[in-house]
């Protein structure tokens, strides 16, 4: 059936029908303009502890000892006049620092520059952990826990580790280790009159 509106009517509703496009389009236009956004953060940061040991001759004055030689022992009397199968003594002591955050293995050893002297094969040696009460002499071996020993200043045997508590940081020291070291001189065959021998010991901590 042919329409009889007349054309003006037929032009209206072309363009009220493009107009209801363009109204169309113009919401969904506007409903992906009015996007949403949200953001969130977070920070960490991260500190490392503290770890430092410490030895003493007397028990009471602490230092760092980092490099070889080290502190001087100070051993019993004689030590300086070996004769053979004399056996001499002295103590020493390691603690973590005030600062120090972590508890501590420490393993002994002998430093690569322990040995030296005429009589370095002449005299052997015995390292103990000890109470801190223990006096250092004969009686050491029945009163601590051997840790290092050697035939001659040059080897090391039987290296046993130990633990040193952390204290209370930053105000108070770890629990100090006494050790007791002793030097024993070989027998007349071997010993050299008028000779030395030296010993370097070193202490590694590991932190826990």
């Amino acid at each position: 059936m042919t329409s009889t509106a007349p054309s003006s009517i037929r032009t209206r509703r072309k363009v009220l029908a493009v107009l209801a496009g363009g109204l169309v389009l113009g919401v969904g236009a506007a409903i992906t303009l009015a996007a949403w956004n949200d953001s969130e953060f977070a920070t960490g940061t991260f500190t490392a502890g503290s770890f430092n040991l410490q030895g003493s001759t007397d028990g009471t004055t602490y230092g760092e000892h980092t490099t070889a030689p080290g502190a001087p022992l100070t051993f019993s009397a004689n030590f300086g006049n070996l004769t053979p199968g004399d056996s001499v003594y002295a103590s020493y002591w390691l603690q973590l620092d005030k600062n120090t955050t972590s508890p501590a293995t420490v393993t002994p050893a002998l430093d690569a520059t322990s040995g030296t002297g005429s009589n370095a094969s002449a005299i052997s040696y015995k390292v103990y952990t000890v109470p801190s009460a223990t006096v250092c002499d004969a009686n050491v071996a029945t009163t601590g826990t051997l840790i290092l020993s050697g035939a001659n200043l040059s080897t090391a045997t039987g290296a046993t580790s130990f633990s040193l508590a952390k204290g209370t940081p930053p105000t108070t020291a770890g629990a100090a280790q006494k050790l007791c070291f002793v030097a024993t001189a070989g027998t007349q065959a071997v010993l050299q009159q008028g000779q030395s021998g030296t010993a370097v010991w070193k202490f590694t901590a590991t932190s826990n």
